[in-house]
């Protein structure tokens, strides 16, 4: 039996398009006033890239303008992200409570391994309550790398983890489990690409379906 259960966050667990075009319209509209955009925000851009760790985010976004500006407006996405899931704008996906609760009762440790920041990720989990299940959650800000295989190492190495599973929407996903000699399962939700999933050991389309998905090994 696989004893842990490794998630992603973002595309994964919460719905992060319900407070992502916000929350970046808020960014650049910051921008705009500073007379430093002037074009549409790039909503497309962001989503092609989602689940990559944002310091790359502000690079591919903004590749024009200086690290100053860069930095300035990842926080400033990262106070209206926060603001936004405080204010109950955004959602989990559907069954990520009950499945979380069935995993627990049936004797699997929860982590979370994420690229988002920790303030980020502890937002989610309060206004969720996240922690009712989830043994500890992980962001890339921990370890000196932007790799999330690392991130898993990391999660592995604290909690002794002998076999379990990554479960994610990107290819980052699925090569961390990989590379920890994990069991990868693929979550066919919003942020996905076909081209990563095919590199999933399992692909799930709705979370009801993880339970079975696991039991198998």
């Amino acid at each position: 039996m696989l004893d842990a259960v490794i998630f992603d966050m973002d595309g994964t667990l919460f719905q992060t398009n319900t407070i992502l075009e916000l929350s970046l319209e808020d960014a650049f509209q910051c921008l705009r006033e500073k007379n430093l955009w002037n074009d549409k925000t790039p909503i497309e851009k962001y989503r092609e890239i989602m689940g990559v760790p944002l310091p790359q985010v502000w690079e591919a976004l903004l590749p024009q303008h200086s690290k100053e500006v860069r930095a300035g407006t990842d926080a400033y996405f990262l106070e209206r992200l926060v603001e936004n899931i405080r204010n109950g704008k955004g959602a989990l996906y559907p069954y990520v409570i009950q499945i979380l609760a069935l995993l627990k009762e049936n004797g699997y440790s929860i982590f979370i391994a994420s690229n988002g920041l920790p303030a980020y990720l502890k937002a989610i989990a309060e206004y969720y309550n996240l922690d009712n299940w989830v043994t500890e959650t992980f962001s890339i800000a921990q370890i000196d790398t932007l790799d999330k295989a690392d991130l898993v190492k990391a999660v592995i190495e604290k909690y002794n983890i002998t076999s379990g599973a990554v479960v994610g929407d990107r290819l980052s996903d699925i090569q961390a489990a990989k590379a920890n000699e994990l069991l990868a399962i693929g979550c066919n939700f919003d942020f996905a690409q076909e081209s990563e999933l095919v590199q999933a050991d399992q692909v799930i389309d709705d979370l009801r379906e993880l339970y079975t998905v696991l039991a198998k090994y």
